[in-house]
């Protein structure tokens, strides 16, 4: 399909405007991937709130310069697709690492994270970790045992308090009808 300049630069705005908001980009590689594949991958990827985007490598060098995003260049080679996360980078690796393991594609060929350049086997590696959820309720859970702990402490001494008055009342009302 050949495009007008215009809706290339249109294109080009585009995507520089996604990579200006995306706090993670990872570049892979979709070669042997048929189109129901890259579909699957897209519906996953859209599922963790992650954007799957094959785009030409012109393009993409002209939309990396646009929005002023370091160390992608020289990683745009052959068929390129790029992934464009928000602040959770877990996510999309996770997503991309378990797709590879089920298919053998795509290949991580780099990625971004918050501004630093990332290996495929770090990325591998931001796949085994707990989501940004997942850590929270870890954080939570942890900041919950000791008030917990604490809490079950204080009832246990006013239930033991509660049963010794009780038994002082018993006590005096025994006392006084005798």
């Amino acid at each position: 399909m050949i495009r007008t300049k215009a809706e290339k630069q249109e294109m080009v705005t585009a995507l520089a405007n996604k990579l200006q908001r995306a706090a993670t980009v990872y570049v892979t590689d979709f070669t042997g991937l048929n189109v129901a594949r890259i579909t699957d991958l897209r519906r996953r990827l859209r599922a963790a709130g992650v954007e799957y985007v094959v785009v030409k490598n012109t393009l993409a060098r002209r939309a990396l310069a646009d929005a002023r995003v370091p160390a992608l260049e020289s990683h745009l080679a052959g068929p390129t697709a790029l992934v464009l996360a928000g602040a959770d980078p877990v996510s999309a690796a996770k997503v991309l690492t378990e797709f590879a393991k089920e298919f053998e594609k795509p290949a991580i060929k780099v990625g971004l994270v918050d501004g630093k350049a990332v290996t495929p086997e770090q990325v591998k590696r931001l796949a085994s970790l707990p989501t940004r959820n997942e850590l929270l309720a870890q954080l939570g859970g942890a900041l919950q045992a000791p008030m917990a702990g604490c809490l079950g402490a204080l009832q246990g001494l006013l239930v033991n308090m509660v049963g010794a008055l009780e038994a002082l009342r018993d006590q005096r009302a025994r006392g006084a009808v005798s």
